[in-house]
């Protein structure tokens, strides 16, 4: 009856497009993150490419309740972001910035779903797989390093994490952290499996140089699908110092 009864239940949430999960790190990606986290001990996620505050809102929703310092470069979503933050006292967002290689000044391109701005040009393997990220317009912001604005954050941190999500600008990311990378215990970042952004680094670029500089490949998790044929797009990599 009990068996029946929950087959009736997944055969309904299936029909709506929903599949419900146990949270466990056999079937749950957030219960996979939040059991590393656990394990390395994290005690500092620096979230780069925060958009409005998602990945922020899924660690706390996961049970993680250490330091979350977050970055944004769009005006509408930095706004968003401090709303999200404004009242969990461990959640401090950084002034309205992108994160590269450099110190300046950058042009970003705005898509209509926000989460896929960059800067970079968009490719239409993106645009075709997903037409309502295609890019709507354009926004200047001041352009920092993860040496210059983020590694101040580290003190006090035994264990510090980063996060990087920033449309295929994620090898010049590295390019501006390379005195602060031999201090970060753990790592999730995108890997594109195929070019999205003009003059991205691939995943398999990616992940030799994070293990150059000693980590470990931990778990792949896909994130971005193109619904006409099933190709898995973009993993979201997840890398520990062991």
């Amino acid at each position: 009856m009990l068996r029946s009864a929950k087959q009736s239940i997944k055969k309904f949430l299936n029909a709506m497009g929903i599949e419900a999960h146990r949270f466990q790190p056999e079937t749950s990606p957030l219960a996979r993150l939040m059991a590393a986290l656990h394990a390395f001990n994290i005690d500092l996620v620096i979230d780069i490419g925060a958009n409005d505050g998602q990945f922020a809102k899924e660690l706390r929703a996961g049970g993680y309740s250490g330091r979350i310092v977050s970055f944004e470069p769009l005006t509408m979503a930095h706004c968003q972001l401090l709303q999200a933050s404004n009242n969990d006292s461990a959640w401090q967002v950084h002034s309205r910035c992108a994160v590269g290689e450099r110190l300046g000044e950058i042009e970003l391109n705005i898509s209509g779903n926000s989460v896929s701005s960059s800067i970079l040009p968009m490719l239409t393997t993106h645009s075709n797989a997903a037409p309502e990220s295609t890019y709507l317009g354009t926004e200047t912001a001041p352009l920092t390093t993860v040496d210059e604005a983020v590694l101040p954050y580290f003190e006090g941190a035994k264990a510090p994490f980063l996060k990087i999500d920033t449309q295929g600008y994620e090898w010049h990311v590295l390019d501006g952290a390379l005195a602060t990378l031999p201090k970060v215990r753990g790592i999730q970042m995108e890997l594109s499996l195929v070019p999205l952004y003009e003059g991205q680094r691939l995943w398999k670029e990616c992940i030799d140089r994070l293990e150059a500089e000693g980590f470990v490949l931990w778990s792949l998790q896909p994130v971005f699908v193109d619904p006409a044929n099933g190709r898995t797009l973009q993993w979201d990599g997840l890398f520990f110092r062991p």
